[in-house]
């Protein structure tokens, strides 16, 4: 073999050896989309069963299509919504409704949102329950804060209760909420906070994404597909899919939002309907008539589940059987 020969060969090795290298990184990437996870598919299966190439990450939506700011906690947007209402001196309230056995959720759930709702702030916490008694010896808040009880008629059964819900959200903003507090926020009981949720959260009438379906196409949402319901939903609909585990906004935007889903309950009722998400699907309806002006990213209604997305801050999430 002659020198030049020789040459040739190690040329044309080193161009295989790069194209080989080259290669690998282009496959190595791996995309944490839940679609993976709602196919039942695994991301090395994924990587597969398609070519992918490396690519510069999406950033992070921080405004929805109608051009709503769709919040991050950790965003420089939302640290100028937390400047703009630091000195503002706003009360706000933060109501959960407790009946039966989930009176023993409220002192966690207070206790947490002491430490991280609103820092800073003050806030009244409202309890709507079936049984006052159970709530003794009061829990002592800090300065600026205030927990208030307010009865309700017992509610025996989660499908009563869900048929109730928004009605008793009416009322209690009506009386006493409205004439006490500027801005009101709904939370689930069975809940705890764990980072800061700020003033970031604070908009005309906020809605947070359900976690479940946060980037999942529209086909996957769960609205009401029944056309007997108020609630449906028709296939050309709905930009987001909520949850009613957190959701609030100025007084008057709940008040409005409450009634009008607590009609449309009542409408079913005398019906002899339901929707399947219970008042999860009425509100879901009602904000695709009237769109959010604020709507929350998932870190602000976290869980495990198989078609949660990665969040790297989780803000308020359920408590679990082991956290009883």
């Amino acid at each position: 073999m002659t020198r030049w020969q020789l040459v040739r060969y190690c040329l044309l090795l080193s161009l295989i050896i790069y194209f080989l290298n080259g290669r690998k990184a282009s496959v190595s990437v791996e995309s944490p989309h839940p679609i993976f996870r709602a196919l039942g598919m695994d991301r090395e299966r994924a990587m597969r069963d398609m070519t992918v190439t490396k690519a510069t990450a999406p950033e992070t939506p921080v405004e929805t299509p109608w051009g709503a700011p769709l919040v991050w906690g950790d965003t420089q947007t939302s640290a100028l919504h937390r400047a703009k209402f630091a000195q503002r001196g706003i009360r706000t309230g933060l109501l959960a409704l407790v009946v039966g056995t989930y009176a023993r959720f409220v002192q966690r759930f207070i206790t947490s949102a002491e430490t991280h709702f609103l820092p800073g702030q003050m806030v009244t916490y409202y309890i709507l329950t079936d049984n006052p008694r159970t709530l003794d010896p009061p829990i002592v808040v800090g300065p600026d804060r205030q927990l208030k009880v307010v009865p309700v008629a017992e509610l025996p059964g989660w499908e009563r209760l869900a048929r109730r819900r928004m009605a008793l959200l009416a009322d209690a903003i009506r009386n006493p909420i409205g004439s006490e507090v500027e801005y009101i926020f709904c939370a689930d009981i069975d809940q705890e906070f764990v980072a800061p949720v700020g003033d970031e959260i604070l908009g005309d009438l906020v809605a947070t994404l359900h976690p479940d379906f946060y980037g999942m196409p529209r086909n996957a949402f769960p609205y009401e597909i029944k056309q007997v319901s108020s609630a449906w939903v028709e296939e050309d609909e709905g930009d987001y899919y909520y949850t009613s585990g957190f959701y609030g906004g100025l007084v008057s935007e709940m008040y409005s939002l409450a009634r009008a889903c607590s009609l449309l309950i009542l409408r079913d009722q005398a019906e002899g309907v339901m929707a399947r998400g219970l008042e999860e699907s009425y509100l879901n309806r009602y904000l695709i008539g009237k769109r959010p002006t604020c709507v929350l990213s998932p870190e602000y209604s976290c869980w495990e589940s198989a078609l949660a997305p990665d969040v790297y801050v989780h803000r308020l999430v359920p408590l679990g059987k082991k956290d009883l």
